[in-house]
């Protein structure tokens, strides 16, 4: 048995501020030293239900490079560093049984959440259309058809990921946050374990478990999750794919057009492109965030 497990620091328990997820700011290393923790607990449950199961842990935050190494479970595998395939899901393949996020924050938008965001500050929404046989182009404002094709769903990091492990046919068992996180999972995969470990106030406010409280739960919880893995199905967004992206910047806009099949719609902030399937949407959708990042020179 192959687990994945991706780690996000922002949904962890006792994190509420920026001055504890980003390198450079004085708590840093307070909230590493909590994201390894927590990432132990989940690696112990997985392996009390599997005892030889082949565990990789993905470094999903920033840098990815937050884990500490010399504190993490032995028995598990670390994937860290970047740029790296499938970003946040880093390991993941077809051979693997379950994937689980931990850590994880709500979509860019929604609360009240932690640190709320999608991948960063520079993309608003991400919407994701399965296009019904014989519909035009993104941006046509085509109707959606009688054979029951979803409409423009919008997906943060949770529902992104969720669908990559799903198109490789791999079901997201388990995922840990605070309470608006865990609710965005449940809609898009009820059969998922969820493991609240803080309720949040605002962006930067929460009721929090004890650190040691939420690693118990975790625990249980992955231990449970990988036990009924066979029971929660992938999440499956089928192609062909409209996707629709909101940017901050009019300079981010400006560079994502110059992307082959990427075209800049009416909306003064929205970007459009087609995709035969979800991967190929999820990699196009990871390159905008990282042209996100370029300044003007």
């Amino acid at each position: 048995m192959k687990a994945l497990i991706s780690v996000d620091m922002e949904g962890i328990s006792g994190i509420v501020h920026s001055s504890e997820t980003n390198p450079e700011r004085y708590d840093y290393q307070r909230g590493r030293e909590l994201m390894t923790a927590e990432a132990n607990a989940v690696i112990a449950g997985v392996l009390d239900a599997e005892p030889t199961a082949d565990v990789l842990v993905a470094d999903a935050h920033g840098t990815f490079r937050n884990l500490l190494p010399e504190q993490l479970d032995r028995r598990a595998r670390l994937v860290r560093g970047k740029p790296r395939a499938l970003n946040m899901l880093a390991g993941l393949d077809e051979e693997t049984d379950a994937a689980l996020f931990v850590g994880y924050h709500v979509r860019a938008g929604e609360g009240p959440g932690v640190l709320a965001h999608t991948m960063n500050g520079e993309i608003l929404d991400v919407r994701v259309t399965a296009r019904a046989q014989g519909e035009g182009a993104p941006g046509t404002g085509h109707a959606p058809g009688e054979d029951g094709q979803v409409t423009g769903r919008s997906l943060g990091e949770i529902g992104l990921n969720a669908a990559m492990a799903g198109h490789l046919g791999v079901p997201v068992v388990l995922l840990s946050g605070d309470d608006a996180a865990c609710a965005e999972a449940a809609a898009l995969i009820p059969e998922a374990v969820t493991v609240p470990v803080k309720e949040a106030l605002g962006m930067a406010a929460a009721v929090t478990l004890h650190p040691e409280e939420a690693r118990d739960r975790l625990r249980r919880a992955a231990a449970d999750a990988v036990s009924r893995r066979t029971e929660i199905p992938p999440l499956a967004l089928t192609g062909p794919l409209d996707v629709e992206v909101d940017l901050a910047s009019p300079h981010t806009i400006n560079l994502a057009t110059l992307v082959p099949g990427v075209s800049r719609t009416a909306g003064a902030r929205t970007v459009a492109f087609a995709a035969p399937d979800y991967g190929t949407a999820y990699r196009l959708i990871l390159l905008l965030a990282q042209l996100a990042t370029i300044r003007p020179a």
